[in-house]
Order: C-alpha cells, then sequence, then structure tokens
C-alpha cells in the first residue's frame, strides 16, 4: 500500500477534487450524527476553494448534513449517492421520487428494524440506511432486511452495501454519474478529476474518474477500482498539506500523519 508521503501532489491548479467524507475527511464514528471534519482539514478545503480550485463533496449523506459538516464553508455537493446535487452555481438538481411510496417503506422498515435493537435506521429523505456498527451481530439480518426492500421495491431502489451499512438508494443515483455530470460543468470541466473516498460506495466513482483520465485515490486497504492510496484519514490531512503547499499556502498548516 502507498503511503501518502510515497505519491506527488496533483499540479493542484488544472484539477477539480471530488471528496467523499465519512472515512476520508472525516474519521467514522460509532452513529452518524458523531461524525465531525478536523479544523484543519476545513481549513484545506476553503483556501483551495478560495483559490479557484473547484472543490466539491460526494457522500452517501444529504445534502442538509454535508453543509451542516462544512459550515461555514458551502461547496458544490452531491448527497445520498447522487440522488441530491447541488452545482457551482448553487442549482439543485435532484431525483424525484414518489413522498407516499417513500413513507410507506420507512413504515415497513421502522417496523422491522423495531424487531432487531441495535440494528439502526436512518432515514435520508430519499434513501435508507440500516446501520449495524453497535451490533455487529446484526449483520446478516441487515443484509437481509436491505435485499428484501431492494427486490421489493426494485423499481424505484437500488442496494448499496457500505461499511457496516446496507442502504437502500434511489435507482440510478450513482457517485460516478454525478462525477461525470460535474465534470461537464463549469469551473470543473476541462480540468483533471481527483476523487479520494474510501468505501464500496465509492468504486463506481473511482471507476468513472479512471475512464476520464483522473486519479482515483482509496483511502485505506481493500481491493478496489482506485490506482492509488492513502493508509488513513489522518494522511488525507497530509496530502492536502501538499496541495497547499504546492499553491503557495503557508507551510505546517495541517499535521502532517505520523
Amino acid at each position: 500500500m502507498n503511503d501518502q508521503n510515497d505519491q506527488p501532489a496533483p499540479e493542484a491548479r488544472r484539477c477539480a477534487f471530488f471528496f467523499d467524507v465519512d472515512g476520508t475527511l472525516a474519521e467514522i464514528q460509532p452513529r452518524p450524527e458523531l461524525v465531525f471534519i478536523p479544523p484543519p482539514t476545513l481549513a484545506a478545503l476553503e483556501r483551495l476553494h478560495a483559490d479557484g480550485i473547484p472543490v466539491a463533496v460526494i457522500s452517501g449523506r444529504p445534502l442538509a448534513q454535508l453543509d451542516a459538516l462544512l459550515a461555514p464553508l458551502q461547496l458544490p455537493a452531491a448527497g445520498v449517492h447522487g440522488a441530491e446535487r447541488r452545482d457551482a452555481e448553487g442549482e439543485l438538481r435532484n431525483l424525484a421520487l414518489d413522498a407516499r411510496q417513500l413513507e410507506r417503506i420507512q413504515r415497513e422498515l421502522a417496523e422491522a428494524c423495531s424487531e432487531h435493537p441495535g440494528l439502526h435506521l436512518e432515514n435520508k429523505g430519499v434513501a435508507f440506511a440500516l446501520h449495524f456498527r453497535l451490533a455487529p451481530q446484526l449483520e446478516q439480518i441487515a443484509r437481509e432486511l436491505a435485499e428484501h426492500f431492494a427486490e421489493r421495491y426494485a423499481e424505484v431502489l437500488s442496494l448499496q452495501p457500505g461499511k457496516c451499512v446496507f442502504e437502500l438508494k434511489p435507482r440510478g443515483a450513482s457517485k460516478g454519474e454525478v462525477i461525470r455530470a460535474f465534470m461537464e460543468e463549469v469551473p470543473f470541466a476541462g480540468r483533471t478529476p481527483v476523487f479520494v473516498g474510501d468505501d464500496l460506495t465509492d468504486e463506481a466513482g473511482f471507476a468513472a474518474v479512471n475512464a476520464l483520465g483522473g486519479r482515483s485515490i482509496k483511502v485505506g486497504e481493500g481491493p478496489s477500482e482506485a490506482r492509488e492510496r492513502l493508509p488513513s484519514v489522518h494522511a488525507v490531512g497530509g496530502w492536502l498539506e501538499q496541495l497547499l503547499s504546492e499553491l503557495g499556502e503557508p507551510a505546517g498548516s495541517i499535521t502532517k500523519p505520523d
């Protein structure tokens, strides 16, 4: 596995940067609401953005949660794996699903999960996540429930496994597709895409960036379409420091990884 120090920083002024959040910019926590982005990382993203470097976040979280994590910075962003998207002009481009059907799915999922204490259901508005991080013994139950609902509502939902979670996302939502959409728009168009992610949910993004001649960077271990590696969330901070150094930002603004 390549360490961050083995990789030269990309020529930042010619790139467009896309970042996953949980497990990439922020450490994964026992519950989603406990996650936070370290202040030095937020400061680095803000400096890149202020210097005219296109930066977007691509996450399974809803846009509202992304904005809260990044506040006061507001970036172009895609939430719920691309079901929600805000472009660089601030225009929202969301997949539309039937509200009554979503309410029915929510009720049925909540009833099913109530039979398994420790299995946490997260309603993302247009998607649902079954978290079993606090009860790893429920992984198979969570998988079977998610597969059942994905099959039952196959016309609108698809199954997306992740780290200690199974998500039911809108059919057609894909981090790869949303990166392609960004890359067709100003200010991303004509640049080299760089995508940093850590999870199975990021693999479509890695594949899209590879096809576009960009740089795909996986955080952590495991098989991946990504062509480069960073060992940890902490190492992402050191990699961001390289970018700031290339742009002539003050040294030492981000703590280096061990």
